[in-house]
C-alpha cells in the first residue's frame, strides 16, 4: 500500500511569509511599544551576525543593548547602529560604560559621544560603582532630556544581599527622575540580583518593583528560559523582558505566545496590550 506522494514546496519568489492565523494566541503589543518589550544583549557580535538575527526576529526585538563597554571599542558601531535603526530597534549603551565615565569624571563627554554617534537610548546604572542617590538622580534627569533612559537597579556583586524594600524605593526614585523603564539587575548569568545563585526568582523583589513602578515601567533582566517562562506565566505575554540572547529572541516570542510547553495554556488568552 502506497502513501501520499512526497510533495515539496515551490519557491516563494521573494514573497514575505504571513502568520498562518488559525491558532488562538494571546494578544501581543506591537512596535513601538511601552509594554511587552524584548531587550537583547549584544556581547560583541559582528555586523553579519546582527543582520542575521534581525532578519528573523526584528519584529520581536525592541531594545538592543551593547553590553558593558563594547560600544566604545566596536569597529563596526556605525554600521550596526544604521542596521538597528532600519529595523526600528532602539540601540542602547551598556550601563558599565556610563559608570566608568562617571568614575573618570567624563560623564558629559560620554553623553555627547553617545548622542553624536546616534544612540537613542542609554542605560544609567550603579551595579559596579557605588554612585550616590543624588548623583544618579541628576544623571537620569540630564540624560532623559536627550535619550530614552533605561535605569538599572541592584548590584552585580553576588555577596550583597538584596533588600526588597530598597529595590522598590530605588525603582520609584529612578522613574521619578525620568527613566522610561527601570531594569532589574540579573546579569547575563541570571544568578545575581533578581535571582538567587541557583537562578531562582526572588519573588519578593519582583513584587516590590511592580508595586513601586507598575508592570509597564519594569523591565526584568531574564537571560534564562526558566526565568522568562516564570515571568510570562506570572504576568502574561506582555511582560517586559531583558538581557535576552539575540539568538533566542524568536524563541522568547514563542514563550510569550504559548507556543512552547513552558507557557502553553498558562495565561489568559484575552491578555490585551
Amino acid at each position: 500500500m502506497t502513501g501520499h506522494p512526497v510533495r515539496y514546496r515551490e519557491a516563494s519568489r521573494g514573497q514575505t511569509s504571513q502568520v498562518a492565523g488559525f491558532l488562538t494566541l494571546p494578544e501581543r503589543t506591537t512596535k513601538p511599544r511601552r509594554r511587552g518589550i524584548s531587550h537583547v544583549l549584544d556581547n560583541g557580535m559582528s555586523v553579519a551576525e546582527a543582520e542575521l538575527r534581525l532578519s528573523s526576529a526584528a519584529a520581536s526585538i525592541d531594545v538592543w543593548k551593547f553590553g558593558w563597554g563594547t560600544a566604545y571599542i566596536d569597529p563596526a558601531l556605525d554600521a550596526k547602529l544604521d542596521l538597528l535603526a532600519a529595523h526600528q530597534v532602539l540601540a542602547c549603551t551598556g550601563g558599565t560604560l556610563l559608570e566608568v565615565s562617571w568614575q573618570q569624571g567624563v560623564l558629559d563627554r560620554f553623553m555627547d559621544w553617545a548622542e553624536s554617534v546616534g544612540f537613542p537610548c542609554i542605560e544609567v546604572s550603579c551595579g559596579s560603582v557605588a554612585i550616590p542617590r543624588d548623583d544618579k538622580n541628576a544623571m537620569i534627569s540630564a540624560a532623559a532630556s536627550r535619550f530614552v533612559v533605561l535605569s538599572e537597579i541592584g548590584v552585580k556583586n553576588p555577596d550583597t544581599p538584596p533588600s526588597a524594600r530598597q529595590w522598590g524605593a530605588d525603582a520609584r526614585a529612578d522613574l521619578e527622575a525620568g527613566a522610561r523603564w527601570v531594569v532589574t539587575e540579573g546579569r547575563e548569568s541570571g544568578t545575581v540580583g533578581l535571582y538567587d545563585p541557583a537562578g531562582e526568582v526572588r519573588t519578593e523583589i519582583v513584587d516590590a518593583v511592580v508595586s513601586a513602578v507598575g508592570l509597564e515601567n519594569a523591565l526584568f533582566e531574564a537571560p534564562l528560559r526558566a526565568q522568562q517562562a516564570w515571568l510570562i506565566r506570572r504576568y502574561g505575554a506582555n511582560v517586559n523582558l531583558g538581557n535576552i540572547a539575540p539568538a533566542d529572541a524568536l524563541a522568547v516570542e514563542t514563550l510569550r505566545l504559548g507556543l512552547r510547553s513552558d507557557t502553553m495554556g498558562t495565561f489568559p488568552l484575552e491578555d490585551s496590550p
